[in-house]
Parts: C-alpha cells; structure tokens; sequence
C-alpha cells in the first residue's frame, strides 16, 4: 500500500468501521424483488457524482448508510436499512435519520414504489437519489453492504457495548437479552438489530440498528489511536472494503469529518410515518405530516432542534 493510501485507510477508520459495522448488522431477512448483486466485497464506498462534498466550508454533510437483503450469488437486493448519517462539521454533532424501508414515496424514473426499491432499480446510488429526494438533502456518498462476513468483522474488533432498552426474547432472529447493558459480539449484535418483535416492529428496530453504529463510535473513540488499534482496525477494514468513485481527498475528509464526531452528540430518530396499505393491497409506511418539519430542521445543518 502506498504511503497516501497508507494515511488515508488511517483517517478513514473512524468514519467506515462503525458506518460498515451498522450496514451489514442491519441487513433484512426479507427477501424477493428485482435488484444489485452486491459482489465480492461485503463493504463498498460509493461516490454520487453530482452531489457537492466540502466539508471544509462548513455546511452540513450527509451520507447514506445502506443495509441490502443480497446473499452470496444473489442478482437481486434492495436496500432494507436505510440510515442518513447528517454531521456538523463546525459543532461536532450529528444525526443519524432513520428511514423506514416500506417507506412509500415517488422514485425519481419509476413511479409510486417502497423506497427501498430504488436499490433494485440502479444499486446504492439510485437508492441516495431516492433518500435525497424523500428528504431535501444532497448525499455525496452511500456505503452499502450485504449480511455476510460482518459477523466476523464485530468479532475482530471485540464486539461493541449496547444499552438494551428492555427485554428480548425473540425464537426468529434469535435476540435473547436482559435491558440494560450488554455486550454484543457479532451474533448477538445480528440477532439485536433484526429483531421486530415488539410493538412498534420496524419502526422501533430501525432506532435498534442505529444503537449499533453509536456503540462502534464511541468504542473506537476511547480506545484511542494507538498504533496497535490503527493496524487491527485497517486490517479488518481493507479485508472487506472497496472503493467505487471516492478518490483519496474525498475519503480523507470524509475520515477527519468522522473522527470529529462525539458520540454523546449523535441524535438517533425515525422519520414520523403511518403503517398503511396502498393500491394492490402493499402493506406500506406514509411519510406522516410531521415529517416536513423534521426534514426541514434535519437539512439545515444536520442539528435537530425541535424534534
């Protein structure tokens, strides 16, 4: 690897790690509809070519985090997590915008459709056109990943320390915990973040699979950059990773951008909506009334002030 990759796979493990750990924890068990083969990468970065990144002027950054439903040799996949990390370059803090995957809107070229179908329709970056459009905001970036090997990848960072908000005991996805505090290596951290078995279903488990992402963060913040992390943390991230249209500038922002954020100061919430059905009797989620003003508040500088 050469010296500029070096430092950049360095800078960056603050902002893949946690995001790639969540993408691939969240992956849904549900199946079926036309889609992307995700390939051999479990991990991969993708660069919207026409949505602006500077960081460096301040203004709010936004990245789509995308859990897909592939499994190896699948050539279909739509994107069942959906999760739009908003930072604060200037305070440090950030939002992380839950969007339910029945969510049901217009797709840009396709019609009335669940907004995870945007990922069947032309892979991650035609799902951050969809999240974009639904919210206002421009996504310069999608990480996107598939179930398999992130098991694994929590195992080699020696798991991740999760507040359970009660208890669980779910045959399905095999989520058996006391509330309170737990300490999840990768099939625990699977099993929590699949289950949908309690009132709110979906919509609760999407602030679940959040909880995963502000755990790595604040793991990997109070360990520190010591040499011994930085190498056990860019080996987990280099054997899984690849890189699609980010050039070594982009991601070295991108990583200082992360390694700025405290996690004491990222917000975890759900796009308001309403489980309904729509034309053909499709079980969906309606984009609530409240939403505009979330999305309005989000977009502005990825600091919610009212919600």
């Amino acid at each position: 690897m050469s010296a500029p990759r070096r430092r950049l796979a360095q800078v960056g493990l603050g902002v893949l790690i946690p995001v790639v750990l969540l993408a691939g924890l969240v992956s849904s068990a549900a199946r079926g509809g036309p889609g992307i083969r995700l390939g051999k990468s479990v991990v991969q970065v993708h660069r919207v070519a026409e949505a602006h990144f500077n960081p460096g002027s301040g203004a709010p950054v936004f990245v789509l985090i995308v859990g897909n439903d592939a499994r190896p040799g699948d050539e279909v996949s739509r994107g069942d997590a959906l999760h739009l990390v908003g930072v604060n370059p200037g305070t440090g803090q950030a939002t992380i915008l839950n969007i339910p995957r029945d969510t049901w809107m217009t797709i840009p070229g396709h019609g009335l459709d669940k907004i995870n179908a945007a990922y069947s329709y032309g892979g991650p970056v035609a799902q951050a056109r969809a999240v974009s459009a639904l919210v206002g905001v421009e996504i310069p970036f999608v990480i996107s990943t598939g179930f398999d090997g992130l098991m694994q990848m929590v195992d080699d960072l020696g798991g991740v320390d999760v507040d359970v908000p009660f208890p669980m005991a779910d045959a399905d996805s095999g989520a058996y915990f006391d509330a309170g505090p737990n300490h999840f290596f990768g099939g625990e951290a699977l099993a929590f973040s699949r289950n949908r078995h309690f009132e709110g279903g979906d919509l609760i488990r999407t602030e679940h699979q959040t909880m995963i992402i502000i755990a790595a963060l604040a793991k990997l913040r109070a360990a520190g950059p010591s040499a011994a992390n930085t190498v056990k943390w860019l080996s987990v991230l280099l054997r899984n990773s690849t890189f699609d249209g980010a050039s070594v500038p982009d991601l070295y922002r991108l990583g200082r951008l992360a390694l700025s954020i405290d996690p004491a100061n990222v917000r975890n919430v759900t796009m308001p909506g309403v489980i309904g059905t729509a034309t053909g009797g499709t079980s969906v989620v309606f984009v609530a009334p409240e939403a505009a003003s979330l999305f309005d508040d989000f977009r502005d500088d990825a600091v919610l002030q009212s919600h």
